[in-house]
């Protein structure tokens, strides 16, 4: 692999051993990808909490702030493991307050900024087309390569960390055009009506066409979808599919055309999605009882339309089972002064900062509180959250709410 003189040096150790950790395992993962060199990345953002790194993985981050390691970009953080706020409450152990204490201080000594969001895309840090980005969470990154355009592969923890204090990155995959272009066609018969049917697309074409290398183009869309839309849309691709990228024709920048979609490729194979196939999508995850035992909104965390979305439709009615709402600090704070929170707290609804309900150390959740029927208006929660040992329940988010005020699921 070809080294400037500057990395060559990094890697010798000359910016302590931090960075030679660092580039060690740029050069190892690099070497694995066959890449030819590195390259320069604007920002990193890491996945880095407390359930996934245990104790080790605790001590490693205060090594490394031990050792002066600093950030040589940007960094932001990933959804942690716990809101501070209400833990106990809600029957976290005081072990993984603890823990997540650990993290973030650990992180704030190499300059991370805590920003502990999935959506960071929407709020902190807005990407754009071209740039490359070092970023961990799969849903950031596949936000950032198809509606952005900009470059990112799906770096780990280590990796995203690794970048950041190198501010470099191995360039394989998803930083070069030949791994962007379109390979499989998925043609809408029938268009997406809300933000949950967006979902159920990527649920569908995650599940047909699952593997990290598959860049699939959705063509046939009558409207532009929102932010949010296309931000469910992204998060059940990478969730089902493990997909980091898709193409949406005459929407997402990389493909104003099918032909710029796919470039010098044939699509090799085709899927048709029509009202019958987006609504047995809802039907494939069905109660095991009526009665949920808790509704949770988010996963990605929630911007703030749509929490305005769920102060409508929670206004003047109450919920009849435990009901989170997941988004980020800076999301609140704006639900806060428009009076959404307000809304919502009063219908019974717990407000979550700084997480995203399958990171809550959810089987304990679960066992405590007694919960195993979860409805949810993301795919991608519904996916992940059975791994946990729960029945979940995938429906629009109008049936999530009834669900919470009634008691009852319907479809």
């Amino acid at each position: 692999m070809y080294l400037t003189a500057d990395e060559e040096a990094m890697a010798a150790g000359s910016d302590g051993p931090a960075v030679k950790w660092a580039m060690d395992y740029q050069l190892a993962v690099g070497g694995f990808f066959g890449a030819r060199r590195l390259v320069r990345v604007r920002s990193a953002h890491a996945h880095c909490d407390g359930e996934a790194l245990g104790e080790p993985g605790v001590r490693f981050l205060e090594q490394l702030a031990d050792q002066g390691a600093r950030a040589r970009i940007p960094l932001t953080l990933d959804p942690r493991s716990t809101d501070f706020s209400c833990a106990l409450d809600i029957g976290q152990s005081q072990s993984i307050v603890d823990t997540e204490r650990r993290i973030l201080a650990a992180m704030a000594r190499m300059g991370a900024l805590t920003t502990n969001t999935c959506i960071n895309y929407q709020t902190v840090d807005v990407p754009h087309g071209g740039e490359h980005l070092a970023w961990g969470d799969t849903g950031t990154v596949i936000y950032a390569n198809a509606v952005a355009g900009a470059r990112s592969n799906f770096e780990g923890g280590p990796a995203a960390l690794a970048a950041a204090l190198t501010g470099r990155v191995p360039a394989y995959g998803f930083h070069l055009d030949e791994c962007r272009r379109g390979t499989v066609l998925v043609e809408l018969a029938d268009q997406p009506r809300n933000s949950t049917d967006w979902g159920a697309v990527g649920c569908l074409v995650g599940r047909r066409f699952p593997g990290y290398w598959e860049v699939p183009v959705i063509d046939g869309a009558e409207r532009s979808p929102s932010p949010d839309e296309v931000k469910q849309l992204g998060a059940a691709l990478a969730s089902y599919g493990s997909h980091a990228m898709f193409h949406l024709v005459g929407v997402t920048p990389e493909a104003r055309t099918r032909a710029d979609a796919f470039g010098d490729n044939e699509p090799r194979e085709r899927m048709v999605i029509d009202r019958a196939a987006l609504d047995g999508a809802y039907r494939g995850f069905a109660p095991e009882r009526e009665s949920p035992d808790i509704v949770v909104f988010g996963t990605p965390q929630l911007s703030v339309f749509e929490l305005a979305e769920l102060a409508a439709l929670f206004e003047g009615r109450e919920v009849s089972c435990p009901v989170y709402a997941t988004t980020s600090a800076a999301v609140l704070r704006s639900a806060e002064e428009y009076g959404y929170a307000e809304t919502l707290r009063a219908a019974g609804v717990r407000l979550l900062s700084g997480v995203c309900y399958y990171l809550m150390t959810a089987r304990e959740l679960g066992r405590s509180n007694g919960f195993r029927t979860l409805v949810t208006n993301s795919a991608k929660l519904a996916n992940i959250i059975e791994g946990y040992g729960y029945n979940p329940v995938f429906r629009s988010t109008e049936m999530c709410v009834d669900a919470a005020v009634t008691g009852r699921i319907a479809g």
